[in-house]
């Protein structure tokens, strides 16, 4: 039972530590990449669908996006979405396509990329900590059930502790190098 707790911790939270690699990864710092779409999903016909599956995204240049719908009729659904995603960009529909020219980042706007990456951050260390809680409940329970001694609900609470810290220290170090990528002009 500890042990299967323990893998189940470790894995749970290495997945938190990969889904902030993969968030901070769609941060545009210097040029086009089809990546910083990969967020916005559109509404195809009822359903939130992710722009790739309805639409070509390419970035023919360096600071340019270009969206080609395989439906025309979703034109201004994704224009909508792109814009609605918050992401500081204005895309332009021409009734063929639509072309998303990425700005100069300013220093303003790379403070305000800082910013979001620390929530984001933020975001991921709280999902590390209530995995941490909802572990520590279960070895609770375990231990009022007599599953586990109380020296045993100890020395686990500081296992999942150590864990914890450690993937903490992770997204600490995942952010700082992201900070520098998007500071660095």
């Amino acid at each position: 039972m500890i042990d299967e707790l323990e893998r189940d911790v470790k894995r749970r939270m290495d997945s938190a530590i990969d889904n902030i690699r993969s968030e901070l990864a769609k941060f545009r710092t210097g040029k086009a990449s089809p990546a910083l779409l990969d967020s916005i999903s559109v509404n195809y016909y009822g359903n939130m669908t992710p722009i790739r599956q309805v639409a070509n995204v390419s970035a023919p240049e360096p600071r340019l996006l270009v969206v080609q719908p395989w439906d025309r009729s979703l034109l201004g659904e994704i224009e909508k979405a792109i814009l609605k995603a918050d992401l500081g960009l204005n895309p332009t529909n021409d009734g063929i396509l639509i072309r998303v020219p990425i700005p100069q980042l300013t220093e303003e706007r790379r403070r305000d990329l800082v910013k979001l990456a620390k929530k984001i951050a933020e975001d991921a260390k709280v999902a590390v900590r209530n995995i941490r809680r909802d572990a520590n409940e279960r070895l609770k329970k375990a231990e009022k059930s007599s599953e586990i001694s109380e020296d045993q609900l100890h020395t686990e609470q500081e296992r999942v502790q150590k864990l914890t810290d450690e993937a903490v220290k992770k997204i600490d170090e995942i952010l700082e190098l992201k900070e520098k990528d998007i500071m660095e002009i």
